[in-house]
């Protein structure tokens, strides 16, 4: 038993070492990005029914190569679009990623990949691209201001 536990304790040490770090809240990831001087990744999902977004997540954030890169160098913010009842959001949560899409993603594109400044300024935008994690890096640093 003893050493069941010291495996379980050791086993989720490792993977929140290597979790992504998502927001869910812009105004936290302002904060986080006005403190450590990086843009802001936010990235509209639906998570459980778009294809695209689940290749984005699997080609590229969930790679060890973007997320040592993004740890460093962006604040990742997600507004999700679940549509599968037991995916559902909280409400509060529902309302924010719906007051998100209408100022930054008003045309409803699925997935939407917005790179803004520490104050929430637009500075570029992208979507599902069938590229290598370093190439995406590269395509998201090329919005910086």
């Amino acid at each position: 038993m003893k050493r069941f536990v010291i495996t379980s304790i050791f086993c989720l040490t490792m993977l929140s070492l290597s979790a992504q770090e998502w927001h869910t809240n812009i105004e936290e990831a302002k904060a986080k990005a006005t403190a450590q001087h990086q843009n802001i990744v936010l990235v509209f999902q639906g998570s459980d029914w778009c294809a695209p977004c689940i290749k984005l997540d699997k080609e590229v954030w969930s790679t060890e190569e973007f997320k040592s890169y993004a740890k460093q160098h962006f604040v990742m913010l997600q507004a999700d679009f679940p549509r599968k009842k037991k995916n559902k959001l909280l409400k509060d949560q529902q309302d924010h990623n719906d007051q998100l899409a209408e100022k930054y993603n008003k045309n409803g594109y699925f997935p939407f990949v917005v790179v803004l400044d520490k104050d929430g300024k637009m500075l570029g935008q992208t979507g599902y691209k069938k590229i290598s994690p370093s190439e995406y890096i590269k395509l998201l640093e090329s919005f910086k201001s």
